[in-house]
């Protein structure tokens, strides 16, 4: 046994030898590697004229390593949250975490975002502007326009990419919407989903906003069902996920670096949180949003984020005083602002668990933090009362105070979908007028942000005035990381990286900014930053269903940002010369990024042909389905919407009868399905989860093959009208009843169409969301669409941009 001993000793003694030297010849390979090129070519060896391989030296194994000591990085992104809201940043949401790094690391005051949610978000991963993105607004609303037609150009690489290709583990969890609305489906292009945009892993979901009771949710490119637990929540979800691969990464590959990308729903709405996070704001905002703008301001003053004398900017005419609301009106707002409070500081909460993981897994001193509170200012897009129901809104429905105080308990629940008042919004953006969507005062684009990295940033707990914008993110990481800017990825020649790296900062608090231009544009509300100066047009407030005024008559205002912190002090009367020189150096951007031509059009960027994207039904009035067809948005799926159509079934009903869902679309907060009830076939109209309409056969299907037909006879005479529905059992009528309401925009911003079972929430309480699979066999499913009336179209054109802009706005 001693020879075999010695052999094995020395066998691990050679594969130590063999295995260092490996190591340090891939050191020295990736420390002369040229790395603007990606990926990395592999060297080419002459070929080997030996035959016996023990006689033969091997090359030296080609590996590509990230450069010596490059540090994790993680982004964290919250979703609509203004300037003023968080604690860190002087507002009323406890955000632990946030002061916890920002304690250890900086406090940006002027760091900006788009305005709106996917601009800022391919901006941040790839450096370069929104519009250079094609990402000018979101894809629902994309244009045949260069810088508007939402998908991303090969010529712009995502940051994660670049890491990827050069050594990094990368990851994504939480809200996509960077993937063009007719890409999510399985016919693709899937280029733009994030698997395909340099992320290893991925889990989250693709559109604008969702259920976080009950999401859907893709891992990778693979939609999932989520776990069936009355406590679920997505934002809990996400964190366990994410913390799962961290520690998997690291017990795998201690050494290799990893990118997280950590994008939560939160605080988007539906604002949904657990009750006893809301509890922890009772009462809290009972003085008001007036009242709250004061506060806030103060606190920011004293927290040195906001300059001593700064002045609170105006509030928005449309935003009454709080003192001239009425008692209910107090209530329900107050109880609103409770909700949303709640939601940030929970998800704060989780994203301290995720920190907590990394610092246990060893990884706290280099990991490189961007917490960046918003991708844009506070939603406004909850209107002058918020919502019960988000999609009442998008379907130009009101809700009254009354109407949702009949329902107070539920808000923030899963049997809510809810949004909270304007006002609150407003007093979120503190201490600047105006909120998302408004590109043209910093209420819209002006977000707090942290970042910490202990191994290189020494200055703690200090504040950074510097100007900067969220392209700048891209390019601080690669200079932190040790990485040039690629010049090719992917065999396509790259355009420039137009943000500016922000590591000059970290040392120094008076550098000058490096970051010195900057446009800001969203659906013709446009701005110019300048060396200080700041020019903008307020084209259309949220709430406002038209533009102002015309583009060329548009009213600009002008600000001298270096004594102006809150835009309080418009100078543009007395300074026409500047403003005009801003005005001209605005186009001269406009032009260099592909911000021009400025659409403003409402309804016409809703209908894909008018606005020029492509629609996957196109013209089509007739769509074929099978049995496992789910998760297809509207974007995807044929539109029943304002017409009269066919629902026709072809199944197959085993012995003792079945039950479930052969077709359903949307879910709780609005929608319909074909099902079967007892075995007997039942249609559900849920009209905003304010009404049903049910149709129901009285008797249930034998066994065997049965054709089920659900026909509905339009009423027409404009939009969101009612209509006649009968149901046929091979051939023969089995029921018919009125449907008195119809939604005439939207059925649900995150629910889809599914065959075969009602997935997330259910279209009806007469199923259960976890048990309403059909238990027969469906051969197929088909939708007919009747020709729709010219006055029902004509009636759709006019009245689409109110309702449908701002849902597409709210994204």
């Amino acid at each position: 046994m001693k020879p075999f001993r010695t052999l094995y000793v020395l066998g691990l003694l050679l594969a130590g030898l063999v295995a260092a030297t490996a190591v340090r010849t891939v050191t020295a390979q990736n420390a002369t590697l040229d790395r603007t090129v990606l990926p990395i070519p592999e060297p080419k060896y002459p070929p080997v004229t030996e035959l016996d391989a023990r006689k033969a030296t091997p090359p030296p194994r080609f590996e590509i390593k990230a450069p010596a000591g490059a540090p994790n990085v993680l982004i964290v992104l919250i979703d609509d949250m203004g300037f003023g809201m968080s604690s860190a940043f002087g507002g009323p949401i406890n955000m632990p975490t946030v002061e916890r790094l920002a304690g250890a690391g900086l406090r940006y005051n002027q760091f900006h975002t788009t305005a709106l949610c996917s601009p800022t978000r391919t901006a941040l991963l790839s450096g370069r502007n929104h519009h250079m993105n094609n990402m000018g607004s979101i894809t629902e609303t994309a244009t045949a326009f260069t810088g508007n037609t939402g998908q991303r150009p090969n010529n712009v690489a995502p940051l994660a990419e670049m890491l990827r290709l050069n050594g990094y583990s990368t990851s994504f969890f939480g809200k996509n919407h960077e993937t063009a609305a007719w890409e999510v489906s399985p016919s693709g292009p899937t280029d733009r989903w994030p698997t395909r945009s340099g992320f290893d892993k991925f889990y989250g979901f693709i559109g604008g906003e969702t259920n976080q009771w009950a999401p859907m949710l893709y891992d990778g490119m693979i939609q999932i069902e989520i776990p069936k637990d009355p406590n679920y929540h997505f934002m809990t979800d996400m964190t366990d996920q994410a913390i799962a691969w961290t520690r998997f990464q690291k017990a795998l590959t201690p050494d290799k670096p990893f990118f997280m990308y950590f994008a939560p729903g939160a605080t988007h709405a539906p604002h949904h949180v657990p009750k006893e996070w809301i509890a922890r704001y009772k009462g809290k905002f009972d003085s008001g949003w007036d009242a709250l703008r004061e506060q806030t301001l103060a606190r920011q003053i004293k927290l040195g984020v906001v300059p001593t004398g700064t002045k609170l900017a105006p509030k928005p005419e449309a935003i009454k005083d709080w003192a001239a609301l009425t008692a209910d009106e107090k209530r329900l707002f107050a109880h609103q602002m409770e909700i949303y409070a709640g939601f940030g500081e929970f998800a704060d909460h989780e994203i301290g668990r995720l920190v907590d993981a990394i610092g246990e897994a060893g990884q706290a001193d280099n990991t490189l933090i961007f917490y960046i509170v918003g991708d844009n200012g506070t939603s406004a897009e909850g209107g002058m009362n918020g919502q019960f129901n988000e999609s009442t809104y998008f379907n130009g429905v009101q809700e009254t105070v009354p109407d949702i105080l009949k329902h107070y308990d539920e808000l923030g629940g899963p049997m809510s979908y809810p949004h909270m008042a304007a006002g609150w919004a407003v007093a979120g953006d503190t201490p600047f007028m105006w909120t998302k969507q408004v590109a043209s005062n910093f209420g819209g684009t002006r977000n707090g942000m942290v970042i910490s990295w202990p191994r290189r940033i020494k200055t703690k707990g200090e504040v950074r005035a510097q100007f900067h914008h969220v392209i700048d993110v891209a390019p601080t990481v690669l200079e932190a990381a040790g990485l040039p800017e690629p010049k090719v990825v992917n065999g396509t020649p790259q355009e420039p990286i137009e943000g500016v790296s922000m590591v000059y900062t970290f040392d120094d608090a008076r550098a000058p900014s490096r970051h010195t231009t900057q446009y800001f544009e969203i659906f013709g509300n446009r701005a110019i930053y300048h060396d200080g100066w700041f020019a903008g047009t307020v084209h259309k407030a949220p709430w406002e269903s038209q533009p102002r005024a015309a583009l060329l008559q548009d009213k600009w205002e002008l600000y001298d940002t270096r004594n102006d912190f809150s835009l309080a002090n418009d100078l543009a009367a007395k300074n026409p010369a500047k403003l005009a020189e801003m005005q001209d150096l605005f186009m001269k951007e406009g032009a260099r990024y592909h911000v021009l031509p400025i659409d403003d059009r409402g309804n016409e960027r809703l209908v894909a042909k008018l606005a020029g994207r492509p629609d996957l039904m196109g013209d089509r009035t007739s769509l074929t389905l099978y049995a496992g067809m789910k998760g297809m948005s509207e974007n995807v799926f044929i539109n029943i919407k304002n017409r009269s159509h066919t629902i026709t079934g072809e199944v197959e009903i085993p012995q003792g009868g079945a039950r479930g869902v052969i077709l359903a679309q949307g879910g709780r907060f609005g929608g319909w399905s074909l099902y079967l009830k007892d075995g007997k076939p039942t249609y559900t109209y849920n009209f905003l989860g304010l009404q049903r309409f049910t149709v129901a056969s009285p008797q249930p299907l034998p066994a065997g093959k049965a054709t089920i037909r659900f026909e509905f006879a339009y009423d027409g005479g404009g939009v969101g009208k009612g209509g006649t529905g009968t149901i046929y059992v091979n051939g023969k009528r089995a029921a018919t009843g009125r449907i008195e309401r119809t939604q005439p925009f939207i059925f649900s911003a995150d629910e889809t169409a599914d065959v075969g079972v009602d997935d997330a929430t259910p279209v009806t309480e007469s199923y259960k969301a976890w048990d309403n699979k059909f238990t027969g066999k469906i051969a197929r499913v088909t939708v007919d669409l009747a020709p729709m009336q010219t006055a029902d179209k004509a009636a759709l054109d006019r009245a689409a941009p109110d309702a449908g802009m701002n849902k597409a706005l709210s994204d």
